[in-house]
């Protein structure tokens, strides 16, 4: 049975890429559901998955994050992860659909959720926005401010895995400057999704596809909570990310696993997404050690090929089928990988 996977709005469960793809848990926020029906479905995930990891939002609402770690305290359970993201909701939404592929694959429950901060670098989330005056979550300079009070102005803001702000005209050009807006985007080949609020353009599906080359478009349905997370209803979200659990698998499968020396979990990472515990870098477990990654296919989802530890691929040949830059050798401690580091 897959690990399980849990958020905390009906907004971050994207319909599934294919028949396999399981769905994600939604935790109802405190007011919509007694302590005792959460804590009654929560042990029922856990008894019948092993492990749950839930993924919600690092601006939640307080007594929402307080009901979180409430269900794992009284449930006593060290089978429970929690783990907050600074990704806006679309990218969390993403991020998200990636884990639920990724639970088909042979990736233990410590391996699944620390991949949770690796493939976030990954995830490339923005809006195109009609305001930037009530923005808080990304760096927006004065003048900006100023000029989001300007009839027909649009913004469009990256906000992960860096942060960029780029003032368009009515012609989708860089305001003022008479040349073609452009946020840094991946380098490697993506899948687009977007969610459209209030605001009318084609930008976002026209001029971004086209210059991120990515793959493929796709419409969802705007998160609940996006307007507030953007400051406006009047907005286009969008997010870039992997679509292929075989890159994926690659991806997770290419960095150094290690033992957590207080659960025992297997992680990646510096620390471990169920107990919190700093990772202990010392050898490579022996067992751990495989001469590279084997794929898990959706035709065949039940089908766990053997673990791979560390020395795989990664995006090292994803990029250089794509003309990218070549893959950058591992460090000797387990890192959480940056966008350019493989």
């Amino acid at each position: 049975m897959p690990t399980a996977l849990a958020v905390t709005s009906d907004g971050h469960m994207l319909p599934p890429p294919d028949r396999q793809t399981p769905r994600a848990h939604v935790f109802r926020p405190p007011g919509d559901q007694p302590l005792e029906l959460a804590l009654a479905e929560t042990q029922r995930l856990v008894n019948q998955h092993g492990h749950l990891v839930v993924v919600y939002p690092a601006t939640l609402d307080k007594p929402f994050v307080h009901r979180l770690h409430t269900i794992r305290s009284v449930l006593e359970s060290d089978r429970i992860a929690l783990l907050p993201t600074r990704l806006p909701p679309l990218g969390t939404a993403v991020l998200v659909r990636q884990l639920r592929q990724l639970s088909l694959c042979d990736f233990s429950p410590g391996v699944l959720a620390a991949a949770a901060r690796l493939l976030a670098h990954y995830v490339y989330a923005g809006a195109l926005l009609n305001s930037v005056a009530k923005l808080d979550h990304v760096s927006v300079p004065l003048t900006a401010h100023a000029k989001s009070w300007m009839s027909r102005s649009q913004f469009a803001v990256l906000a992960a895995p860096g942060t960029q702000l780029v003032r368009l005209d009515a012609n989708g050009a860089a305001g003022g400057g008479g040349s073609e807006a452009s946020l840094a985007g991946p380098q490697f080949p993506t899948h687009l999704t977007v969610a459209r609020g209030a605001l009318n353009s084609e930008w976002v599906n026209g001029t971004l596809a086209a210059q991120w080359n990515v793959r493929g478009v796709q419409e969802a349905q705007l998160p609940g909570e996006s307007a507030r997370w953007w400051g406006t209803g009047k907005l286009i979200e969008f997010a870039a990310a992997i679509p292929d659990v075989s890159v994926l698998y690659q991806l997770v499968s290419s960095v150094r696993r290690d033992e957590c020396h207080w659960c025992g979990l297997e992680l990646i990472g510096d620390r471990c997404a169920f107990c919190a515990a700093p990772a202990s870098y010392g050898p490579a477990p022996a067992s751990r050690r495989a001469p590279g990654p084997q794929v898990a296919t959706r035709q065949d989802a039940t089908a766990r090929p053997a673990a791979a530890g560390r020395g795989g691929s990664g995006l090292g040949g994803y990029r250089r089928a794509s003309a990218g830059p070549p893959a950058a050798p591992h460090t000797r401690h387990a890192v959480v990988a940056d966008p350019r580091g493989l």
